[in-house]
């Protein structure tokens, strides 16, 4: 009868529980890395969530293709926000806490993401917003889980105020959503536009409309009835779609206008609207497709309409950008965890379609170059309206210094 001495048991018994914990180690780094991401998915402004979901899901594609991230792949866990901040930290909390993600993205609202940012740190996970334009968000709001991929307000409206300035028109209106993006929008290009040109007028009659209104008929009447020469057009999404198509039908396109649609060149819209958008008005985008000769956009660009037939939005860029964007900073961190890879993000740079990125260290701002051009004539091919006269903006040069957006981290 073999007898067993006390230390060959107690080392036995110790390998076999070490090789069961590294068993389950391993069983445990080959699950997926989940993203949660929050975007519009239902309502009018649906097609922006829908397109950002492709983006995304073309970057899980690729990445997973290529070995994934760690050695794991990437998986999606999406949730629709409404377009509301209630039902959006709720859908963060469930992502966090439930579904267990590892880190966030999205946001299309400007009044969501402000509702929601606030809310972050408690969950202990890096947000990358890729749509949401306020301000707020990577100002007075900011805080230390919370990044942006994409243009904001300010530098939009910088960049805006300085083709404003080059016309000749010198009494301004505006119509835009009655929430954070309309009125900071407004607000931010009239005070760039003053300090180009101090002897513009900004007009007191203006008009927002509800978000998700139907008639826009007494908003462009109103307009057409004053005594503007330059009208900045803040409304996105099926409002910017059914306000052109009513406008033309009142000859609001007639008259004589200096007209600015800060997100006009989404692809979503022009894409619904196909040639109802004028010819020779100025239109924007955070990222158009056509305005970035580098390698890994002509890569993209092949790739998403290839996949879906359509060119891509800057919603679909911004949220493909941002899957590379977590995993790079995955790679340098070595890990998932989320305080880490908020420390990584902090300052770290990366390659994206509309180039070299870089989220600002005091603000976690990226540094992105906003889009404008004039609409031209459609494309043979995409049926949606050319952009001409395209001017990239200098990021730096449109971006306010991190003390004037009021962050503090």
């Amino acid at each position: 009868m073999t007898k067993f001495k006390p230390g060959k048991l107690f080392t036995s018994l110790a390998a076999a529980t070490l090789l069961s914990a590294g068993a389950i180690q391993v069983h445990a780094d080959e699950h997926p890395i989940k993203l949660g991401a929050i975007y519009i998915l239902s309502g009018s402004a649906a097609t922006y969530g829908q397109f950002a979901q492709r983006g995304i899901d073309l970057a899980i594609s690729e990445i997973n293709e290529d070995g994934g991230v760690l050695g794991r792949d990437l998986e999606l866990v999406i949730e629709d926000s409404q377009g509301k901040a209630a039902v959006a930290i709720q859908a963060a909390r469930k992502l966090a806490y439930e579904d267990q993600v590892d880190v966030l993205m999205g946001l299309d609202s400007s009044g969501v993401a402000q509702g929601l940012v606030p809310t972050i740190p408690e969950l202990q996970k890096p947000l990358i917003i890729t749509h949401a334009a306020t301000p707020d968000v990577t100002g007075k709001l900011c805080n230390a889980f919370t990044f942006r991929i994409s243009t904001n307000v300010a530098q939009n409206m910088n960049a805006a105020a300085e083709i404003a300035a080059e016309s000749d028109a010198n009494r301004w209106t505006t119509i835009g959503p009655d929430y954070a993006f309309g009125h900071q929008s407004w607000e931010f290009f009239g005070n760039a536009l003053k300090d180009i040109k101090p002897d513009v007028e900004l007009m007191d009659d203006t008009a927002f409309p509800r978000f998700g209104a139907e008639d826009f008929t007494p908003f462009i009447n109103g307009v057409m009835d004053s005594e503007a020469e330059g009208v900045l057009i803040s409304l996105w999404g099926g409002d910017l779609v059914n306000f052109v198509r009513q406008a033309t039908n009142l000859g609001f396109f007639e008259k004589d206008l200096e007209l600015m649609f800060t997100v006009g060149a989404a692809t979503e819209v022009l894409t619904a609207l196909e040639d109802r958008m004028p010819e020779g008005v100025w239109l924007a985008t955070r990222y158009w497709y056509d305005a970035y000769d580098n390698e890994i956009n002509q890569k993209f660009v092949k790739a998403y309409i290839d996949a879906y037939g359509n060119p891509p939005s800057y919603n679909a860029e911004g949220a493909y950008a941002a899957v590379y964007a977590y995993k790079k900073a995955m790679e340098t961190t070595g890990n998932t965890d989320g305080p880490a890879l908020a420390k990584t993000l902090k300052g770290m740079s990366f390659d994206a379609p509309n180039g070299n990125v870089t989220f600002r260290t005091g603000d976690h701002q990226a540094m992105v170059s906003p889009n404008w051009g004039l609409s031209g004539p459609m494309h043979p091919e995409h049926n949606i309206r050319t952009l001409e006269d395209l001017r990239v903006f200098d990021a730096e040069k449109v971006s306010r210094t991190v003390a004037e957006t009021g962050c503090t981290l």
